[in-house]
């Protein structure tokens, strides 16, 4: 865990909300609709990098950060093979790319600009 951070309970707390959240619009049977000719792609890309971002924040270690990297790609694996499996959705391969994509991203940006967001947030909001 980061030992720089005072808050880590929150950003555990919302970091799950994050997966609620996907877990959810991948499963809805009325997924967002952005207007663009594969804007789901990109949905897929930011919300996956977003993950591991926020995550990597909080778990600096190298295990850690590894596991969770291999969590979050297993998972929107399945919620594609749980997509197939109703009326409404399908199972997509790029869907997937664009998923594992994010990760490793967010990944790559947790070393450099995002590295202390989290950080940065309770340094600016918080008193004391």
């Amino acid at each position: 865990m980061n030992p720089q951070l005072k808050y880590t309970k929150l950003w555990l707390a919302l970091g799950a909300l994050l997966i609620a959240l996907i877990w959810y619009l991948s499963l809805t049977p009325e997924p967002l609709d952005t207007g663009i000719d594969n804007g789901d792609k990109a949905g897929h890309f930011l919300a996956y990098g977003l993950l591991m971002g926020w995550f990597a924040q909080i778990y600096i270690q190298l295990k850690p950060r590894l596991v969770l990297m291999l969590a979050f790609i297993l998972m929107g694996v399945l919620l594609e093979v749980l997509q197939s499996m109703t009326a409404v959705r399908t199972y997509s391969h790029a869907d997937m790319v664009a998923n594992t994509t994010g990760v490793f991203i967010g990944l790559l940006l947790s070393q450099g600009p995002m590295a202390r967001l989290l950080q940065r947030l309770e340094q600016r909001f918080v008193k004391g």
